[in-house]
């Protein structure tokens, strides 16, 4: 196979990432690559711990399409064994593990999502319970000694814990040892990672090495930040867009980003090039607002095609902008003279996942009849005949109510 340049490689490569342990030894693999035509293989792991993704996980899946678009092999690990321990990168407390049901449906769900990033013809799909599920516990005991417990509370979520004097199982060091293992059964030469997996991913480097393997690089990416301008995108903290998100709710959304986030958000979220990106930087700085529209339609398109990104452009100016109802609001009648609950309406219609999303909504402001705000979850309407009222859920679903 015929790559490109290593210099032309590694500028794609460098795009977004944090960090690369060592680029020096990233830019010898792909010289030894390119001389022997052998693709790179290129692993990320990922647990099917939640069934929804969102563009914070899209950061790292599109490093690994770019190493797609640049011939190499990208091998996506499902750790439906790994998910039954629990990743304690990042967290506070031990997870409780997944069932086998569980794993079986986020994964398929997984890679369902996945896909809107991924090549998945050119994509292979491996599950790690088919070489960690066969160790035997002596396997495992010698597996542990690699690694010793000083290097352990070296991770930032365990020495924040440890210091607190919070529990740590056990089963949570092992966590690092099989995504290392993974490295070493799959012989990988790159593994990629949000900054919050360098431990677990410097493991499956010393691992290898251990091995007489030539230990993997490491390439890190950042956490996304939210639409809150705060915090890691995260649905804990419903400041997340999901990659399955309606074209309507995705482009409100990606409006609500700060305007500091609107060039981070178009280097790693969107396929402009570098001299697009250059164009781009400065037009943040001099009209965020209409560049914040551009990156709202740009990453809708991704994931919905063009007519549906425009569609949404004009949903959002019609409801927001000029504050008019929809072409496309759902109508829903009713029999003059009967009376109905708001929140059995909003319900029925599907506008809310549950009476208690819909009675939050309502506390907050979020529910209104003809631009007036109704805050009584027990508010009823007795419908007259002729009678049409607009309805507004949220910020951007509606509803006309009709009585006939």
């Amino acid at each position: 196979m015929k790559f490109l340049p290593v210099d032309e490689q590694l500028q794609v490569i460098r795009r977004g990432a944090t960090e690369i342990i060592s680029e020096d030894e990233l830019a010898d693999r792909l010289n030894r690559s390119r001389k022997s035509g052998r693709p790179l293989k290129i692993k990320l792991g990922c647990d099917p711990t939640r069934p929804d993704l969102h563009l914070g996980h899209s950061v790292i899946l599109r490093k690994l399409r770019q190493f797609q678009d640049l011939g190499h092999q990208a091998i996506l690990i499902i750790g439906d064994f790994t998910a039954r321990i629990g990743d304690p990168s990042g967290q506070n407390k031990t997870r409780p593990p997944l069932s086998a049901k569980e794993i079986e449906d986020n994964a398929k769900t997984y890679l369902d999502q996945a896909g809107k990033v991924l090549d998945r013809e050119k994509l292979e799909i491996v599950y790690n319970s088919d070489w960690l599920a066969e160790m035997k516990f002596d396997d495992v005991i010698r597996l542990s000694s690699r690694l010793t417990v000083a290097r352990m509370i070296e991770r930032d979520d365990f020495s924040r814990r440890f210091e607190r004097n919070e529990p740590i199982s056990l089963h949570e060091f092992l966590y690092p040892l099989a995504q290392g293992q993974d490295s070493v059964h799959l012989e990988s030469d790159v593994e990629l990672g949000g900054t919050d997996q360098k431990f677990n991913l410097l493991v499956g480097r010393q691992l290898q090495q251990q091995d007489g393997q030539s230990p993997q690089v490491c390439l890190m990416t950042p956490l996304l930040v939210g639409t809150d301008g705060e915090k890691k995108m995260s649905k804990s903290y419903d400041n997340y867009i999901g990659i399955n998100e309606d074209p309507n709710n995705m482009y409100g959304k990606v409006l609500r980003i700060t305007d500091h986030q609107i060039y981070p958000w178009f280097e790693l979220l969107t396929d402009l090039d570098s001299d697009q990106l250059k164009e781009m930087k400065a037009k943040v700085k001099a009209d965020p607002r209409n560049t914040k529209h551009e990156l709202a339609r740009t990453i809708t398109a991704i994931y919905h095609g063009d007519e549906a990104a425009e569609k949404a452009r004009q949903h959002f100016e019609q409801t927001v902008i000029r504050k008019e109802v929809p072409d496309d609001a759902m109508e829903l009648s009713y029999e003059a003279g009967t009376t109905h609950r708001l929140l059995d309406i909003i319900a029925e219609a599907g506008l809310t996942s549950s009476n208690g999303e819909t009675k939050r909504l309502m506390k907050q402001g979020g529910v209104s009849l003809d631009e007036n705000k109704v805050t009584d979850k027990g508010y009823e309407i007795t419908f007259e005949a002729g009678q049409k009222l607009h309805l507004k859920v949220g910020k951007r679903k509606f509803a006309v109510l009709k009585a006939e």
